[in-house]
């Protein structure tokens, strides 16, 4: 499962729409959301991680490969942690919204450290990094806002389906 996930999070994250900044709009945060709600916190986010990984390595983004790899685990937590609050049995929509939102909340965090964290290696100023790194957050923000959308609809039919197919399997 975890080679399934790491496999669709890279195949997400290919799945990209630019953006005029630089930045893209992709699939992957989905996909790595869905895997720790449907795998758990430790294969979900290992699966996103490497799949984060082999996608940067293979993209250019090296540098950036080590980063996405704890950002999974720091995001997934956060996502883990309101699905405890579910008792890991979310059974509306609107839990999982506010599951997606506590990991939104949690990656705008994550992108913004790393945004000021270039911009003070680059040589600036800790607030003129600071507003430079806001400046790139747009393309977070609708990255969080489509994973909510994403994982929102294919969520319940996801889990349904894999309860079916590995109904004498733990998941």
């Amino acid at each position: 499962m975890i080679a399934l996930f790491a496999a669709l999070t890279f195949i997400g994250t290919m799945i990209k729409i630019p953006l005029p900044t630089g930045a893209f709009i992709h699939f992957g945060n989905a996909v790595v959301l869905l895997g720790v709600l449907l795998i758990g916190y430790w294969q979900g986010a290992l699966a996103g991680g490497i799949g984060f990984f082999i996608f940067d390595i293979l993209n250019g983004y090296a540098t950036e490969a080590p980063y996405f790899l704890v950002e999974s685990f720091v995001v997934g937590a956060a996502a883990f942690l309101a699905f405890i609050l579910f008792k890991r049995k979310p059974t509306k929509i609107y839990q999982i919204v506010l599951i997606g939102i506590c990991a939104g909340i949690a990656k705008f965090i994550m992108s913004v450290i790393k945004a000021t964290a270039m911009g003070l290696i680059a040589g600036a100023q800790l607030k003129p990094a600071f507003f430079a790194a806001m400046a790139t957050m747009p393309a977070t923000v609708i990255n969080i806002f489509s994973t909510i959308l994403i994982v929102s609809l294919v969520f319940f039919p996801l889990r349904h389906a894999m309860g079916r197919i590995f109904h004498n399997q733990p998941l």
